[in-house]
């Protein structure tokens, strides 16, 4: 059983459970069948599966991590060339004492909100936007920490008039040689080169049920076979879950979430990110400048080296 199906199942149970008294002896005998299809359906989890959880629309979003994490964040605006970009949220904020500078890809939650944000799709600007912000980071000597949750960049007709390839390659230039720790977070899903913007880093932690990938399952099998319905096969193929990707060394740090995904319980998967931000932002701050842009630079020059024989 999938856990698209699984979760048709526990939606029956969990609303004949909320017909019935807490004390009731049936509603524990419910509470255990959700937990067994929930169990079973992740014992059973395949990188389909993964990208579902990554898509899921109750799935915590950027905004929800930062109010978590980083509770006195003051968000700053523009990019100081076009406009604004909604889609892309910047600004300082300070996580265990340590003044640090938050840039996320946001979404929205409800279809306003993902109208007004773009669906987490950055243009030109947003990219622009987190260039100046962390550029003000290194002058201040703040860490620097990126939430990743795009499917990509916005591919738009006046985000191309207005230099989205070039925004985004300054991007990637600006992060490979920037003298401040950045540490990059996958929340949901990476696609494409959107994603690879903000995930420039010296460390690069992923949820457990995130996907990270060249670009999406359904664009893979269209360009690859010519035939779109064969997404979930696509997705095997790819090796896109946060398993593969630690075992390929593209990434270094997991995050547990709970069985059935972040949406289960928030408060456990920010939890477990909160202690190995602490760590690994503690670790990063004590590195010379020299070691860290030695090491940042090493990181990314042994990607797509044959893992296997390492």
């Amino acid at each position: 059983m999938s856990i698209k199906e699984a979760e048709s199942s526990i939606a029956v149970l969990e609303a004949e459970l909320a017909k019935l008294d807490a004390m009731d002896p049936h509603a524990d005998e419910l509470r255990l069948q959700i937990d067994h299809l929930r169990e079973e359906a992740m014992l059973q989890l395949d990188a389909w599966d993964t990208v579902y959880l990554a898509r899921h629309p109750k799935r915590p979003k950027a905004a929800d991590y930062i109010r978590a994490l980083f509770p006195d964040f003051m968000e700053l605006h523009g990019d100081r060339c076009y406009g604004d970009d909604a889609a892309c949220q910047g600004g300082i904020a300070t996580f265990h004492g340590r003044s640090v500078t938050v840039l996320a890809q946001s979404k929205g939650k409800t279809l306003e909100e993902n109208m007004q944000r773009n669906f987490g799709m950055l243009h030109p600007e947003g990219y622009r936007k987190a260039i100046r912000l962390a550029k003000q980071a290194e002058k201040f000597h703040r860490p620097i920490i990126t939430l990743v949750d795009t499917a990509g960049a916005y591919p738009g007709k006046g985000a191309e008039e207005r230099g989205q390839a070039e925004a985004i390659a300054q991007c990637l230039a600006v992060f490979s040689e920037i003298r401040t720790p950045v540490l990059a977070i996958v929340l949901s899903e990476g696609g494409s080169g959107g994603a690879l913007a903000f995930s420039v880093a010296d460390h690069i932690m992923m949820l457990e049920h995130a996907i990270y990938s060249i670009l999406s399952p359904e664009g893979f099998a269209s360009i690859l076979w010519k035939d779109e319905s064969r997404a979930a096969e696509a997705a095997g193929v790819m090796e896109l879950t946060a398993a593969d990707l630690k075992r390929k060394g593209i990434i270094d740090t997991i995050i547990a979430e709970p069985k059935g995904g972040a949406h289960i319980c928030f408060d456990y998967v920010v939890e477990h990110l909160r202690e190995q931000l602490e760590y690994v932002l503690d670790d990063l701050c004590k590195k010379k400048e020299k070691v860290l842009l030695a090491k940042r630079y090493e990181k990314y020059r042994v990607m797509g080296a044959n893992y296997e024989e390492l």
